[in-house]
């Protein structure tokens, strides 16, 4: 009776991850440089350099510069936003909101390059992010303000506007890596990365806007 062979494994699988690995390695390198010298600034084959491969390899997967950058950015975005994705109506509320500070003061710590390269997109006036700023963005605000306006209303959070309340958030977390030089010199060489400096932010920063939506009386 002749013997069942087993099928050799598919090398499709491995091609995907190899494929996704190397689009990690564009994409964080090309974070890095564009939050350097911005998008005008930066040339693709420094960017390869940065990734460890050829111009032509990184071309295959973004032919052009502003198509790399735009990738850049939504994923910058995206991973920012997944900590507010998972607010929701059933969270305790000040539970919720503190954690989602000090996640975002993690990602300020971990990745300060991503967050100076969206504040430069924004200071250019994002003509390459606004469909995604009027679209995903806005709608996923929206959600979370109705959220909190629910909290509000049923006596779980004191009255605050909920933009408001975001910005503040997004204002205070992202100063530690979008003036990193200036926190460290006003300081006396306070950063994220020390970590009793970083514990005093969390602190700080959770009692400063906790207590101004603590329900009263």
């Amino acid at each position: 009776m002749e013997a069942t062979r087993t099928p050799a494994p598919s090398p499709q699988p491995r091609r995907h991850r190899a494929s996704d690995e190397r689009i990690d390695r564009i994409l964080t390198a090309a974070v890095a440089v564009f939050s350097r010298v911005g998008l005008d600034g930066a040339r693709i084959e420094g960017i390869a350099r940065e990734a460890g491969m050829s111009k032509t390899n990184l071309l295959y997967y973004f032919p052009t510069k502003e198509r790399l950058y735009t990738a850049a950015l939504d994923r910058v975005l995206n991973r920012w936003l997944e900590p507010l994705r998972e607010i929701d109506a059933a969270c305790e509320p000040l539970a919720a909101i503190r954690g989602y500070v000090l996640e975002k003061l993690v990602w300020s710590r971990r990745d300060p390059a991503a967050s100076r390269l969206f504040a430069m997109e924004m200071l250019r006036g994002a003509p390459l992010l606004r469909p995604i700023l009027d679209g995903a963005l806005k709608d996923l605000v929206d959600d979370k303000a109705r959220v909190i306006d629910a909290w509000v209303a049923s006596g779980r959070m004191a009255p605050v506007d909920p933009r408001h309340l975001i910005f503040a958030i997004w204002a205070t977390t992202q100063h530690y890596a979008d003036f990193a030089v200036q926190v460290e010199a006003v300081s006396g060489g306070g950063t994220l990365d020390d970590p009793a400096f970083a514990a005093r932010t969390a602190d700080n920063l959770t009692r400063l806007l906790l207590d101004g939506i603590r329900p009263r009386g």
